[in-house]
Formats: structure tokens, sequence, C-alpha cells
């Protein structure tokens, strides 16, 4: 929903400060894995509604596919939050989140790098 002109901004606000707890809580320097399983656990602990790794069907011209993707998180059945632990994200992991917008039919995603420093990033990619 539109908040003040902002697509869900109270809900990426409730992500991004998750996000920042786990930074705050781990740092920089782990694998992807690792911050993947630390944010789950604190979405639950903040009551933030997501599903970890789910496997969500494609379609071309409206007819299915076998091939699925596998977005890190969907938050409020409405967000794709994707997470990279890289020195930094590329034109490639947007239109990575960008393809897993149109497939779903989302229009908001949040690239996440935990592997910056001085704190973890956030990039809203709205389709």
């Amino acid at each position: 929903m539109l908040d003040g002109g902002i697509l869900y901004r109270e809900e990426c606000y409730q992500i991004q400060g998750a996000v920042f707890e786990v930074y705050r809580e781990m740092g920089c320097g782990f694998l992807e894995a690792v911050y993947q399983e630390c944010l789950g656990r604190e979405f639950s602990k903040r009551g933030i509604p997501f599903m970890a790794h789910p496997e969500l069907k494609l379609s071309y011209k409206g007819e299915p596919l076998r091939q699925t993707f596998i977005p890190d998180f969907v938050c409020n059945r409405s967000i794709v939050v994707e997470l990279k632990a890289l020195i930094a994200t590329t034109g490639e992991h947007k239109a990575q989140v960008l393809n897993y917008l149109k497939a779903t039919g989302m229009h908001l995603g949040l690239l996440t790098n935990f592997d910056c420093h001085p704190k973890a990033t956030v990039e809203r990619i709205v389709l």
C-alpha cells in the first residue's frame, strides 16, 4: 500500500530495522547463508510475516514453465527481499530483483547487501 507516496513505507522500515539489527550483531564478512538464517530469526522476533526461499512458479505467455525461481525472502506477501554478501552490488543484482518482481507481479524489491562497511545497505527497487 502507498503510505505518503512511498510503496509499503512502514513494512520497509520494519524490514530495514531487522536488517540493520542483524548487521549490528554480526557485522560484515560472513556468507550469505549466515545472514539469511539470522534475518529469518529477526523477522520472527519482530513479527514480520515472511517466507524463506519460497519456490515461485514462472510462466511464459500464460503457459506455466517447469523452471521456478527462489528469492531469499518474500515479506508481507508483497515485498521481495534479496540478500547479498558482496563488496558491492551491480546492475546484474538489480536485474535479478526486477526479474523476481516481473515474475511475481509484485512491485517492490529490497536488494540488501551485508558485506558493506560501515553498515549494511538496502536498495529499494520498484517496478
